[in-house]
């Protein structure tokens, strides 16, 4: 598409990113503070701020309006120990609404990198602008798409979606780790993170990374867990890479999150526990509603492994059954009433948007036959050199097509009465829904619907694309499955397989735009950032139009 240099210059402030080590956002940078700074969950008041040091004791802290700390609004002081993984965190309050603030952290005679936060609007408020990740794989490749995020001229909170780690060990065969960058950023520990130990280490080696941090140093972030923060596909009592040698999961879940709650600048939950869903208002214009589908009440996924390798009609139609089951369950009740009732509240209030932070999409997609489609030779030469999880599933995809079954079984796609739930649930709160939804390392635009084939438009997806976690496309190289998804799928508008970056979503009262932003390569810390596609949103007395390209 042709690309408004304006525009993306205005976003990014610079075409081209250079080392990313010149770029980071991060000053000062002293040896105890070498993990950043982070500020998260703004509100009206009061906002969250993190950093991490190398030693305990007494850390002080400061915000001020300015990055030179001559006008200090406020000051403190805590404890870094070895009980928190010598994290500190401190929700600062007191603050004026819809203010930028600069914050620093001191120990002794080093003092930490600045970061830059805001709290959150009241009243009447223009446009928000918010930047939408997930998926970020360290061996994968470098993280120029946060580097881009850091970049930008104008973010007011940066909301991820999930999988800010990965699990894997550092194996051969580990996910990963056939890239060109896997040996200099292999995983630590080199094994799969089971114990509270495994977890922080890490957390702290991501933390690590320059990039990572000058977007966490730019704005305040909203995040959310998706399976990877614990282990694949997980869900209550489970997932699908925890062995019993590995112990209890129940024990294995509160270590990964405690890890979580330590490393993230994340406002925890009373009493602790999972349930971090919760919301966030932007004046009178938009709510940011974000979901919990993974740890507290989700049941297990309907695995492709329970079907036979040549299923019967009677196989397939109780498949699509234990698929449609109304007793399985990704939210708990208590979640979806929150949910209801922020949402008719929202929309009752005159905002314009209700915005669901969502871990996995919701869209109803079902793989193109790719094989058929491109033919066998060509087809076998894309996957030759892939790893062992492209060539098992893969070529699945033409079988799974011709049966209408879903492409991902992990995501709404498998707990299909929970989602009409959920739609219907849209439809009585009279909400102007944007879903915005991570996990599938691809770039998505999607009309979601009521009904499978028509019915009433329930709300639109943004689906964005991994930080450098790989796509269909990356794992079959040079075959146009993108265009063969919009294809086969009545409510895909656009599919990007392979490219890697971040959706940027700009509210008005009058439009939402969500522009997809990629970068150029995540091998090489030279990296150009461009705009793929922009699609526009516009608000109706109750839902939404249809997605148009802007």
């Amino acid at each position: 598409m042709a690309i408004d240099r304006r525009r993306l210059l205005g976003l990014l402030g610079a075409g081209v990113a250079g080392p990313a080590a010149a770029r980071a956002a991060a000053q000062g940078g002293a040896s105890d503070f070498r993990w950043g700074v982070a500020s998260g969950d703004p509100l009206t008041d009061r906002v969250i701020l993190w950093s991490a040091v190398a030693s305990p004791g007494p850390v002080a802290w400061e915000v001020a309006r300015d990055p030179a700390f001559t006008r200090l609004v406020r000051r403190g002081a805590t404890t870094a120990s070895r009980a928190r993984d010598l994290t500190v965190k401190v929700d600062v309050t007191g603050l004026k609404p819809g203010t930028e603030y600069f914050y620093r952290f001191r120990k002794g005679r080093d003092v930490s990198p600045i970061g830059r936060t805001r709290t959150l609007p009241v009243g009447p408020v223009k446009d928000v602008v918010l930047a939408f990740a997930t998926c970020a794989l360290i061996p994968a490749g470098y993280f120029n798409a946060y580097q881009a995020i850091a970049d930008l001229t104008r973010v007011d909170a940066v909301v991820h979606l999930g999988d800010y780690i990965y699990e894997y060990g550092a194996g051969p065969n580990d996910y990963g780790m056939n890239t060109p960058t896997a040996a200099e950023r292999a995983p630590q520990p080199p094994h799969d993170c089971v114990s509270l130990s495994d977890y922080r280490t890490r957390h702290a080696q991501y933390r690590r990374d320059p990039q990572l941090q000058a977007a966490h140093a730019r704005a305040p972030w909203i995040v959310v867990w998706d399976d990877h923060e614990t282990a694949n596909d997980s869900w209550r009592d489970g997932a699908q890479n925890h062995r019993p040698d590995e112990g209890a999961w129940d024990a294995r879940k509160a270590a990964a999150i405690k890890a979580y709650y330590e490393w993230m600048p994340i406002r925890e939950p009373k009493g602790g526990g999972f349930a971090i869903w919760r919301s966030f208002d932007f004046g009178d214009l938009a709510s940011l509603f974000m979901l919990e589908t993974r740890l507290t009440a989700r049941d297990q996924q309907v695995s492709y492994a329970d079907l036979p390798a040549q299923p019967t009609p009677a196989d397939l139609a109780a498949f699509r059954a234990r698929i449609a089951d109304p007793a399985r369950k990704m939210m708990s009740a208590g979640q979806e009433a929150w949910l209801e009732q922020g949402m008719a509240s929202s929309a009752r209030s005159g905002r314009t948007w209700q915005v669901l932070g969502n871990q996995v999409l919701l869209g109803r997609i079902s793989p193109p036959a790719v094989r058929r489609a491109v033919g066998d030779g060509a087809f076998a030469k894309a996957l030759e050199n892939q790893s062992a999880y492209a060539k098992h599933n893969y070529p699945t995809y033409d079988s799974h097509s011709d049966w209408g079954l879903p492409l991902f079984l992990d995501s709404w796609d498998g707990y299909t009465a929970d989602r009409a739930r959920l739609y219907a649930l849209i439809e009585r709160s009279r909400a102007r829904c944007l879903a915005v939804s991570g996990d599938s390392h691809m770039f998505w635009a999607n009309e979601l619907y009521d009904q499978p084939e028509g019915g009433r438009l329930a709300a639109v997806e943004f689906g964005t694309t991994g930080i450098t976690s790989p796509g269909a496309g990356d794992e079959m190289p040079g075959l146009p499955v993108g265009e063969l998804f919009e294809k086969r799928n009545r409510e895909v508008r656009y599919c990007d397989a392979a490219a890697k970056g971040f959706v940027l979503m700009t509210l008005t009262r009058q439009a939402a735009l969500a522009e997809y932003i990629a970068v150029s390569t995540v091998f090489d810390h030279r990296f150009e950032a461009r705009v793929l596609k922009r699609y526009r949103v516009t608000p109706k007395a109750a839902g939404v139009s249809g997605l148009s390209e802007a």
